[in-house]
C-alpha cells in the first residue's frame, strides 16, 4: 500500500511539473516586445491645419479597460489602512460583460461631452479576456466619428492564469490619440521596462506614442501620449522612462517644436501625495515629479482646482470619498512655447479608477 501511494505521489509531481514546464514554455513562446520606432498610420484622417494664436483644447483620460466601476477593486493592488489593516483588490477581470459595456459607453459619453480638439485614452482593449472580449477600440472610434484615431498597442500578454481563481486570460489593449486636425505622423517608441522573469510576462509593453502635426508656421505640434511604469520597487525602470521621455522633449525644444505631453504618469505631479482627506497610508507605489525632473524647458500644467479634484483612487478598496486614497497622477507637460491652463474633471471615479483631465492651449506665435 505504501509503494503504491508513493509512486502514485511520484506520478502527480511529475505530471503537476510537465504542466508547469509547459505553461511556462507556452508563456516564453508567445512573448515579444514591439520594435522601437514603429510607424503607425492614422485611422479615418483629417485635413484642417492647425494656427498659432487660437484657442484648443485636449483631454486626457485612462479609461481602466471599461471594469471600474466605484466598487471595484483589482487584484495587483494592495494598500493598508492608517489603523494598520492590510488591503488587497478583489478582482482580475470586470464583473461582468454587462458592466464592462456600461462603463466603457459611460466613459464615451464622458468624452463626448468634452469636445475636445485632441483626446488621449489610456488603457483600451481590442482583444481580452478582462473585457469579456469588448472593443473598446471599436466603440470609441465609432463613437467620435469626427475625429482621427491612432492607436498604439502596449500590453499584449498570453493566457495568464492567475489569480487561479479569476484568471486575467490573454490581453491585447493599447493607448489612443484622436484629433480633429491631421497628423502627418506617428512613432511608437519603446519605453525601458523590466525583464525580470515573472514581471515581464504581466507588466505592459510600455510605450509613448509621438504624434506630429503641422501648424501654419511650418513648426509642428508634437503631442506625446504616455503611461508610464507603476509596481516598480525602488523606481529604477520609472527613472530609466523618464531619462528616455526628457531626451526626446530635448530634441525637439531645441527643433524649436511645441510640444504637450499628457496622460496617465503614474507618479504624483501636482504635489498632491497627501492633498486628500484619506483613511488609508500614502501606498508605496506614488512617486513624485516635479518641473525639476523634466528637460529645459518644459513643465507641468497645475490643474487650477488641483487641490479639489484628485485623478486616481487607489484601486485595493472600493472607492469611498474620504476613505480611499486619492491622488493626481494624470495631466499634461508642455512646452515654454505653448500657454495652457487645465481642469480635473471631477466624475467620482464612476466608470474607471482615474478621472480626466482638460487643458485649454495655444500655440504661442513668436
Amino acid at each position: 500500500m505504501l509503494r503504491k501511494i508513493g509512486k502514485m505521489t511520484i506520478k502527480i509531481a511529475a505530471l503537476f511539473f510537465v504542466v508547469v514546464l509547459g505553461y511556462v514554455i507556452y508563456m516564453q513562446v508567445q512573448y515579444y516586445r514591439i520594435a522601437d520606432f514603429t510607424e503607425i498610420d492614422t485611422q479615418n484622417p483629417q485635413q484642417e491645419q492647425l494656427k498659432t494664436e487660437t484657442p484648443y483644447r485636449i483631454m486626457t483620460y485612462n479609461i481602466g479597460f471599461g471594469a471600474y466601476s466605484a466598487d471595484y477593486s483589482f487584484f495587483m493592488d494592495t494598500g493598508e489602512m492608517k489603523d494598520g489593516t492590510k488591503t488587497a483588490g478583489k478582482h482580475a477581470r470586470a464583473v461582468s460583460a454587462s458592466e464592462e459595456v456600461d462603463n466603457t459607453m459611460g466613459s464615451l459619453e464622458i468624452i463626448k461631452d468634452q469636445e475636445a480638439d485632441f483626446l488621449f485614452v489610456q488603457e483600451v482593449d481590442e482583444k481580452a479576456t478582462r473585457s469579456y472580449q469588448v472593443n473598446q477600440r471599436e466603440i470609441l472610434e465609432e463613437g467620435l466619428e469626427g475625429y482621427a484615431s491612432v492607436f498604439a498597442k502596449n500590453f499584449h500578454s498570453a493566457y495568464l492564469c492567475y489569480p487561479f481563481t479569476e484568471p486575467h486570460g490573454s490581453v491585447e489593449a493599447g493607448m489612443m490619440t484622436f484629433g480633429k486636425y491631421q497628423i502627418s505622423e506617428n512613432v511608437r517608441r519603446q519605453f525601458p521596462v523590466s525583464d525580470a522573469f515573472i514581471t515581464k510576462f504581466t507588466d505592459l509593453d510600455r510605450c509613448f506614442l509621438v504624434s506630429r502635426l503641422l501648424v501654419e508656421d511650418e513648426k509642428e505640434l508634437v503631442l506625446i501620449q504616455v503611461h508610464l511604469s507603476a509596481y516598480d520597487e525602488g523606481g529604477k525602470i520609472r527613472a530609466e522612462q523618464l531619462a528616455l521621455l526628457n531626451e526626446v522633449l530635448k530634441e525637439e525644444w531645441e527643433k524649436g517644436n511645441y510640444v504637450i505631453v499628457g496622460g496617465d504618469f503614474n507618479h504624483d505631479i501636482a504635489d498632491s501625495i497627501d492633498s486628500f482627506p484619506t483613511e488609508q497610508k500614502t501606498p508605496e507605489w506614488v512617486y513624485q515629479l516635479q518641473d525639476a525632473d523634466l528637460a529645459e524647458g518644459f513643465r507641468f500644467v497645475k490643474a487650477e482646482n488641483a487641490e479639489e479634484v484628485p485623478t486616481c483612487r487607489g484601486a485595493d478598496i472600493p472607492y469611498e470619498k474620504g476613505v480611499t486614497y486619492t491622488v493626481i497622477v494624470d495631466g499634461f507637460i508642455v512646452s515654454d512655447n505653448i500657454r495652457a491652463s487645465a481642469q480635473n474633471l471631477d466624475e467620482g471615479f464612476l466608470y474607471s479608477d482615474h478621472n480626466p483631465v482638460v487643458m485649454e492651449f495655444t500655440l504661442s506665435k513668436e
